[in-house]
């Protein structure tokens, strides 16, 4: 189980940002449907690897023709196809035949302690940036990893023979330029871009290279359609599979219950629930079984009802856009609904078709996790009757309570319902990640309710609210004594778009951002003890799908200048089996 005590996780540095290119992706979204049009275009063309660059310019010169993209993407593209097609030749590569090289300006110049040698940075551990993070994973697995740039140490370990694939993490220019060496070695290289236009403190989808760090031919579910079986997962909320799952509607109230499930919502719970049982299956990309339906509305069920509750006890007035329920039907109405899908998510879980054993553990599971979000509940219910200042940490506390349960019992009846085994392997595992998911989804909703076209308002609901905690606990005097009101209810409370600039002004939101980063990295090192790759990795991929966040910045600038100047290839460097032996090691 998750621990008793919440501490929060050690911080990811928050680096400063150049103003991304105008002409480049930059948008997650933008990112996310480029990268998937190159997986279709290399799927259905499949180019066969190495190809020099001018090869890749023309598949990306298609690819923006029948797109219609932007032709100075070309490059970025590019790099996508190159790592599309050596995608699968990478996982079958061992990991202890891998290189990680990291770029250098990943490091805070002007704090980092670490010193170089000729093969790079010694990373010092410091906790300043990323690079040590990602490099005790990767030498975890067996990597060799170097903190270095250039295309004449790529060239000079490939010549050792001791590397049989790279993944290489630099800007596009020194990319081109690592290319031809790769190709004329025809060993699979996959690179991800730096994210902003400078050679100093940049930095990088982390997302994406711990995809890359962990992709192996263990984990079968690396080429499972994850927006297929969201897609699956919405269709079971359709009235005709309502019904089959849970049979007819009788009277008015199934009727408004039913209703209540199928009305909008991301339906993340009951989508981990499906993809987890689908990890620990042989062949992960399997037709799902019918039943796992009464498992995921179930967990929906769970969900919808705390939704019902916690609107009549906030006195929320409207739900995804549209009017509470009970704004619609009355609060009596809108309880004994709430009540009702509680009830039907335990007659679902009952009804399902698995042996006595795990039944009655889903069951238990659930309960204990509809008594710790109760918990966490009825926490701030009870500061609302005295409500004082709450610490940041009290704040998360609450989050870990209301939150993450119902993650974390989506997680582990997936893994139930796949058998007990699995389920003994990796619930420790499932309970640290779920806390630091849920805790992580509550500060991403607090940052989304900011602004005039906020999902909701905490201040005028006068929730507790991370980004109220930090901002009282970093000011001072007269705006000290004007949160202290906000917190305590005042009636001469100041309005929400003054208490918005209150928080830029106070530093509250980037601290905010801060700890949903730090939060999602907890997450992913949760998940370090797991032995099964293919849960490990598809749960890696639900974070990149849930917050799906990270922006492109643009390019580095700066271009290898003695690189540009050389026209040999150099020699292995002295001591290089050494250090690889000791990075690897």
């Amino acid at each position: 189980m998750a621990s008793t005590e919440l501490t929060l996780p050690r911080p990811v540095p928050q680096q400063k940002f150049r103003p991304p290119k105008k002409n480049l992706p930059q948008t997650p979204e933008e990112r996310n449907k480029v990268l998937l049009t190159v997986r279709r275009y290399v799927a259905q063309y499949n180019p066969v690897p190495p190809q020099p660059v001018e090869e890749l310019k023309v598949h990306a010169d298609r690819i923006i023709q029948e797109n219609h993209y932007d032709p100075i993407c070309r490059d970025y593209i590019g790099v996508l196809v190159n790592n599309e097609m050596w995608r699968e030749s990478l996982a079958a590569v061992p990991y202890e035949r891998r290189l990680l090289l990291l770029p250098k300006c990943l490091r805070v110049e002007s704090r980092c302690p670490a010193p170089f040698d000729e093969f790079g940075l010694l990373c010092k551990s410091c906790g300043l940036c990323s690079i040590q993070d990602l490099q005790t994973e990767a030498e975890r697995l067996g990597y060799a990893v170097l903190v270095a740039e250039g295309s004449a140490i790529v060239m000079s370990l490939i010549q050792t023979g001791k590397i049989e694939a790279i993944i290489g993490v630099s800007c596009i220019s020194v990319l081109e330029r690592a290319f031809p060496y790769m190709e004329a070695a025809a060993i699979p290289g996959v690179a991800i871009p730096l994210l902003q236009d400078d050679c100093i403190d940049t930095t990088v989808d982390l997302d994406w290279i711990w995809d890359y760090i962990n992709l192996s031919s263990d984990d079968q579910t690396r080429r499972m359609d994850l927006g297929a079986l969201r897609e699956e997962v919405d269709f079971w909320f359709s009235p005709s599979t309502l019904d089959i799952a849970m049979g007819p509607v009788d009277g008015r109230t199934e009727t408004i219950s039913r209703s209540c499930l199928m009305r909008a919502g991301k339906r993340w719970r009951p989508f981990l629930t499906a993809s987890t049982f689908q990890a620990l299956q042989e062949e992960p990309g399997g037709e799902l079984p019918k039943d796992i339906r009464k498992v995921g509305l179930a967990v929906e069920c769970f969900h919808k009802a705390s939704l019902i509750h916690d609107d009549i006890e906030d006195n929320d007035p409207q739900r995804y856009g549209e009017k509470a329920l009970h704004e619609e039907h009355g609060v009596p109405v809108a309880m004994n609904v709430g009540d009702m899908l509680i009830g039907e998510g335990y007659r679902l879980l009952a009804s399902s078709n698995v042996s006595a054993e795990q039944r009655a553990l889903m069951l238990k599971i659930a309960a204990e996790g509809q008594r710790r979000l109760c918990q966490g509940q009825g926490a701030e219910l009870c500061w609302a009757q005295q409500p004082e200042p709450l610490s940041t940490i009290k704040v998360l506390d609450i989050f870990r309570h209301k939150t993450a349960p119902a993650f974390e019992v989506a997680l582990q009846l997936g893994t139930i319902y796949a058998g007990l085994e699995e389920y003994e392997a990796v619930r420790e595992a499932l309970s640290s990640y779920s806390e630091a998911l849920g805790i992580a989804y509550q500060i991403r909703d607090d940052l989304s309710d900011l602004g005039a076209s906020g999902d909701t308002d905490d201040i005028a609901g006068l929730r507790p609210s991370v980004l109220l905690a930090i901002a009282y606990e970093k000011s001072q005097d007269g705006e000290k004594a004007l949160l202290e009101k906000l917190w305590r209810r005042g009636t001469e409370t100041p309005d929400s778009d003054e208490v918005e600039v209150l928080y830029q002004k106070l530093g509250a939101v980037k601290r905010a951002e801060g700890l949903l980063e730090s939060y999602k990295e907890e997450a992913i090192r949760s998940l370090r003890g797991l032995e099964n790759a293919s849960l490990k990795g598809l749960l890696r991929r639900v974070i990149g799908k849930i917050f799906n966040d990270t922006e492109i910045k643009g390019w580095c600038g700066e271009f290898e200048e003695k690189n540009l100047r050389r026209e040999d290839i150099p020699a292995p460097m002295p001591r290089l089996e050494e250090r690889l032996a000791s990075t690897a090691s």
